[in-house]
């Protein structure tokens, strides 16, 4: 048992990415739908690219969505409308009509011109709702055939014949105009109006219900095709007569192929291809970023983005796949690009791309799409911490969305005819989607205890708490890490790598200093030095300590990893020589172990340049009277020396941006020291 244990401990990092490859292979797989793909990748428009097709069984052949949508209209308009018609509406209005008939008219109540009009009004009032007034704002989009519902009778009568709000009006101006009572029709008007109210009613429901009834009834497919039947032929163009058929066929083959027997060879097929895209995924990592692969946390932040946008997609598909261009698939790129590098950020796009072209409809045109988008993320996006960049970024990706969908939408129809504009809307709102990077951004470093730039830019703020105790404390040492940051970081902007992060490292490199600041040259006022009072061993010890204690800080106060891997390594195993050399005149011999600091060696471009430009900036103020050919020996003898010494064997530094930093530190060197070159006499 204690060797069980035993091992697990010295092998739970790799135990740990096994189960991380796993689960994720798994969780993906059981995200996907459990369903067979056809084989066959087509569209309208194009040649048939494979081998002569035969019907592989007898299968019917669908109706388009197009076809299906026309018998729909046709039946919609062949199926009846029926209202409600309301009695104690017309009881009320009899009601009201009877009740205001003295206010317009002054007849005495038992005459007969009194009985002779108030009859006629309510004639002309029931004829009114013999037919039955409709209900305001309705629209109609039925047929010409209603049917009027009075308790458990049912009056079958055209659209026509009903009266609409707006026709009340000229019907019984017309009426009134042709009767004898004509010199009263202002009365008459009023009164009516005044009584008259919509007595029918639309039943949503029940129309409703009619409708999926018909439609329920409606026949699905058109014709059988028997089995080895030629479908198309190579090099055929697809028609629409063909491309319905082998929708058909793709449709019948899916519902066929799902079944209890053979699911688990399905779910098998998709492991094996999940598994093999991801262990690329994994590779990729080991042999590019070791650094990335060695650390835990980082790769399960990877992986847990992948997942995460594969979910995302896959519930907008279960919903409704035209909406499938709504899910921000350049959020990925973005967030780690933000965090690593745009290499690793592509890559995962393009991987996380090919896990959904299993399962998403059109896949070829879903695939190019969001590459040329992913493409486009990585190299328009730079600086991303300035929110003008994301912005542009983001119109950017709306735009080869725009120009992708119009031309293949060109190749399918033969024009621009038909352009569904709905699509258009979804990448605008996939656009502004893609703008919450920045909370995510937010969220991720705190869960996941990552850096990206933005955490960068707030580092480098040098007005902070820290940086004014820092120049209070070490002022000397405060001056010579600005100096540093802006050789570093103009070295870094020149050679590609991140000018940012080495801005930051430099200027927090030297911070270990802060304890015991007149220790250090920079720091001391005058030619008095406490390294007099003590020998060479003990003075390089105290030397050697500031990067221990600088790593100590830095963890204090939450510094993070990437900017803490530039106070390890700025002096990486290098010799503290001064005291070196006094150790061997004092005492005749020295250990070179004891005046070396303890490394590690740079391993990145940026911490590379942190330890060139560390070393140039500080032995540059031992010149006494520099010229232009003196800075150019001196930081080339510098340089030289750290590379004989194999510092930079670790990082992927190359010799040609070693001299383009060289030629960086030089014409900084030459400003700052205000030389100018010497004209002959």
């Amino acid at each position: 048992m204690k060797k069980i244990l035993q091992w697990f401990f010295n092998y739970q990092s790799m135990i740990y990415k096994a189960f991380l490859y796993v689960f994720s292979c798994l969780f993906i797989v059981y995200l996907f739908p459990t369903k067979g793909q056809f084989k066959y990748e087509f569209r309208k428009g194009q040649a048939w690219q494979n081998e002569n097709l035969y019907a592989p069984f007898d299968f019917a052949i669908l109706k388009s969505e197009e076809e299906l949508l026309l018998e729909k209209e046709q039946l919609k308009k062949e199926t009846p409308t029926y209202f409600n018609k309301n009695e104690l509406v017309i009881t009320k209005a009899e009601a009201v009509y009877t009740q205001s008939f003295p206010t317009y008219f002054t007849f005495p109540v038992k005459s007969n011109r009194y009985k002779e009009h108030f009859d006629f009004g309510l004639d002309l009032l029931r004829e009114v709702y013999k037919t039955g007034v409709l209900p305001l704002n309705y629209v109609h989009q039925g047929g010409e055939q209603v049917g009027l519902i009075q308790g458990r009778d049912e009056i079958e009568m055209k659209f026509n014949d009903l009266l609409k709000p707006e026709e009340l009006s000229q019907y019984i101006e017309g009426e009134l105009s042709s009767s004898p009572f004509s010199q009263y029709k202002n009365q008459y008007y009023k009164l009516l109006f005044e009584s008259i109210e919509p007595n029918l009613e639309y039943d949503a429901r029940f129309n409703d219900q009619l409708l999926e009834e018909a439609y329920s009834n409606l026949a699905i497919s058109r014709d059988i095709i028997i089995m080895g039947s030629l479908l198309i032929s190579k090099g055929e163009l697809i028609d629409e007569i063909n491309f319905q058929e082998l929708v058909s066929l793709k449709q019948q083959y899916d519902s066929s192929l799902y079944s209890d027997a053979n699911i688990y060879w399905i779910l098998a097929g998709y492991i094996l291809l999940v598994g093999l895209t991801l262990l690329m995924l994994f590779l990729f990592i080991y042999k590019y970023r070791r650094m990335i692969f060695d650390n835990n946390t980082k790769l399960t932040f990877i992986f847990c983005n992948v997942i995460l946008i594969i979910s995302l997609t896959i519930s907008v598909l279960n919903f409704d796949n035209r909406f499938l261009y709504i899910v921000p698939i350049c959020i990925l790129p973005l967030l780690l690009k933000a965090f690593f590098d745009a290499r690793l950020g592509l890559f995962v796009h393009v991987i996380t791309v090919l896990l959904l072209g299993f399962i998403v409809p059109n896949s070829f045109e879903y695939i190019f799409l969001q590459i040329m988008a992913g493409i486009v993320t990585i190299l328009s996006v730079s600086e991303l911490y300035k929110r003008a960049n994301l912005f542009i970024s983001v119109g950017q990706i709306i735009f080869i969305y725009l120009i992708g969908y119009f031309a293949f939408f060109i190749i399918h129809e033969g024009g621009i005819t038909g352009i569904s504009f709905n699509i258009i809307m979804l990448f605008v709102l996939n656009g502004v989607f893609t703008l919450f990077v920045q909370p995510l951004i937010y969220l991720f470093e705190k869960l996941f205890n990552l850096v990206s730039d933005v955490s960068l830019l707030e580092l480098s703020d040098t007005n902070s708490d820290f940086f004014k105790d820092f120049s209070d404390k070490a002022p000397g040492t405060f001056h010579h890490s600005l100096q540093v940051s802006n050789l570093a970081e103009s070295a870094a902007s020149t050679i590609g790598a991140n000018a940012l992060l080495t801005r930051v490292g430099a200027l927090y490199h030297d911070i270990g200093k802060i304890g015991n600041p007149i220790f250090f040259s920079e720091n001391q006022r005058g030619s008095i030095s406490p390294h007099n009072d003590i020998n060479p061993e003990e003075s390089a010890r105290i030397i050697i300590n500031h990067v221990i204690k600088g790593v100590e800080l830095a963890k204090k106060i939450n510094l993070p990893d990437r900017v803490v891997d530039f106070i390890r390594t700025h002096h990486g195993t290098s010799k503290v020589y001064f005291f070196y050399k006094k150790q061997e005149e004092l005492y005749g011999e020295a250990l070179s172990e004891d005046f070396s600091y303890p490394g590690p060696k740079p391993f990145s471009k940026e911490t590379a340049i942190l330890m060139m430009a560390d070393s140039v900036e500080a032995a540059s103020k031992s010149l006494k009277e520099p010229t232009i050919e003196l800075l150019k020996d001196f930081v080339n003898k510098i340089v030289d020396q750290q590379m004989d010494e194999k510092q930079f064997m670790n990082s992927n530094i190359t010799l040609y941006d070693i001299e383009l930093v060289k030629k960086v530190f030089i014409d900084k060197l030459i400003n700052i020291y205000h030389l100018r070159v010497e004209y002959p006499e």
